[in-house]
């Protein structure tokens, strides 16, 4: 298929070897594919790594069941993308060309083989990921999203997916293939839906039936224990999955909303050492995923925590807001803060209509062309306002004191400033939201001058304030007055990073005292996990 053109030229060039392949033939089975035969049913588990041996494979598109692109898989390469390490569902479907020889190995058996023998790791995952960015790009999928131009919570799930670099496709309501798809799908008129395959609706519209279907979800028994339970998947959590795995510690990834948390929202993260021309958060923190999914490390997206318990000394139970719960012989709080929700009357009814959190490509689709604002006066502001010009007419940034000098750095205030299409109102909040079924305008106070005004634009962009996500840690742990956790000798921690609980640590931008950037937060959850070892073999 055309989407997987150039990363099988990246087979070509760098095949695996024969004593990958022998390694493979050991723990594997060879199964014959008659022609037309489905080597991998779309939507179907994972759970297998197909190696073709003889013969040839095409990729096959779920909605159409026709192939994908021009492109197929020959002798000495192999099917499947991201999905085959996080568990899920294949997003797309495998179809013998002609009579064809495939060598099947275990999924368990292959994470384990690409453990032991490093150099297959790199090939596997290279081409994996590479399947996955272009299927992104290009969005080859068997997620379809539609009605998002009418719809909040269609949206809601495109930024889940996007944050998540889920691929899907996004059809107008109004369009033919929008008509066609309400016939399919047995919808008596065109409305917002979610689907999958050819016409599976997805119900109801939110983040954690996509998730269940695809295979992002949860899936542990009520006896599972794992060696560490990581709870928030941005920087330092994503960062001490990777180190557990390395570690050989069995570990659970949990995030509420997306991989990579409030970093993962970053359009451009310069500061950071090795990208000398920046990179993106989600970019970033993505990479760490993969790598920490090669060591086996496993991620479950959306789920909040709710409740934390302890019933012995090496085992925590935390409980989630669907009503599942995990356990774990030792628990990495890892939830950073979150930005503050403002005071505003029909805040919660522009949410996703209007009013974001985070701006990524996603949101900023949804406003190109028109005016926007943004509250907050810090980095992260400040990149938003300098991704967002490049689809909307003006930027407006509202601060609440004097100046951003005190909040963001030198840098980025610098390009703030000097930029023809930015406005930063200093001394400025807002008041009100205007709109019918999305916003259109915000009325501001001018803290200085006691005046009033209104502000028409497309949406506010709202990040401001550092929340920290403790209420589920159920007061086992101590808390500074601003609910960040505290930790070290101090409170009777062994460590520099354990709580007063043991057992229980804590990192990045939830800890008290930490320094609020993204590389602090890596080097915090790549150094806890020595301590957290020795916690879990003592």
């Amino acid at each position: 298929m055309e989407s997987f053109a150039d990363d099988l030229a990246t087979m070509v060039r760098t095949p695996l070897s024969q004593s990958h392949v022998a390694a493979m033939r050991k723990v594997g089975t060879i199964s014959d594919f008659k022609t037309g035969e489905m080597v991998q049913e779309p939507g179907a588990a994972m759970d297998q790594m197909h190696y073709v041996l003889e013969g040839e494979v095409e990729a096959v598109d779920p909605r159409t069941s026709e192939r994908m692109g021009n492109a197929t898989l020959g002798a000495g390469q192999f099917f499947g993308d991201l999905q085959f390490l996080s568990g899920g569902v294949s997003l797309a479907g495998a179809r013998a060309v002609m009579d064809s020889k495939v060598l099947c190995v275990p999924r368990r058996d292959m994470l384990r083989l690409m453990s032991d023998m490093p150099e297959m790791s790199d090939i596997v995952v290279t081409v994996l990921a590479a399947r996955r960015r272009r299927a992104v790009e290009q969005a080859d999928s068997a997620l379809t999203l539609l009605g998002g131009e009418e719809s909040a919570d269609i949206r809601r799930i495109a930024s889940f997916a996007a944050r998540n670099r889920i691929p899907y496709r996004e059809v107008a309501i109004t369009s033919e293939e929008g008509n066609d798809l309400a016939a399919r799908c047995q919808i008596d008129r065109a409305y917002p839906a979610v689907i999958f395959r050819k016409d599976q609706k997805i119900e109801p519209h939110t983040p954690e039936a996509v998730a269940a279907v695809i295979g992002l979800g949860l899936a542990v028994q009520t006896d599972d224990l794992f060696d560490v339970l990581i709870v928030g998947g941005g920087p330092s959590g994503v960062a001490a999955g990777v180190y557990a795995g390395a570690e050989g510690l069995s570990a659970l990834v949990l995030e509420d909303m997306a991989i990579g948390g409030q970093a993962g929202t970053s359009s451009r993260i310069e500061n950071y050492m090795g990208f000398p021309t920046g990179i993106s958060g989600g970019d970033l923190v993505g990479r760490g995923e993969v790598q920490a999914m090669k060591f086996g490390t496993r991620f479950a997206v959306p789920h909040r925590a709710t409740d934390l318990t302890q019933c012995e000394k090496k085992r925590f139970h935390v409980a989630l807001e669907n009503g599942q719960s995990v356990s774990a012989r030792s628990l990495i709080v890892a939830t950073g803060v979150q930005y503050r929700r403002m005071p505003l009357d029909r805040l919660e009814e522009f949410e996703g209509a209007g009013v974001y959190y985070s701006a990524t490509e996603v949101e900023a689709r949804w406003c190109k062309g028109s005016d926007v604002a943004i509250i907050g006066g810090g980095n992260s502001a400040g990149q938003a306002a300098m991704y967002l010009t490049r689809y909307t007419t003006h930027v407006h940034v509202l601060v609440r004191g004097p100046s951003l000098a005190s909040s963001m750095s030198d840098y980025l205030l610098s390009r703030l400033i000097a930029h023809p299409n930015i406005t930063v109102h200093t001394q400025t909040e807002v008041t009100e939201l205007h709109g019918e079924t999305g916003l259109n305008a915000v009325k501001l106070h001018d803290r200085l001058g006691g005046q009033d005004w209104t502000l028409k634009v497309a949406a506010l962009f709202i990040m401001v304030g550092a929340a920290p996500n403790t209420d589920w840690l159920s007061g086992l742990v101590d808390l500074d007055d601003k609910g960040f956790v505290r930790t070290g000798p101090e409170v009777g921690g062994a460590t520099q990073y354990e709580t007063s609980l043991p057992g229980v640590f804590a990192v990045g931008d939830v800890r008290a005292g930490s320094v609020k950037r993204v590389a602090s937060a890596v080097g915090e959850g790549s150094v806890v996990m020595s301590a957290v070892w020795a916690h879990v073999n003592e």
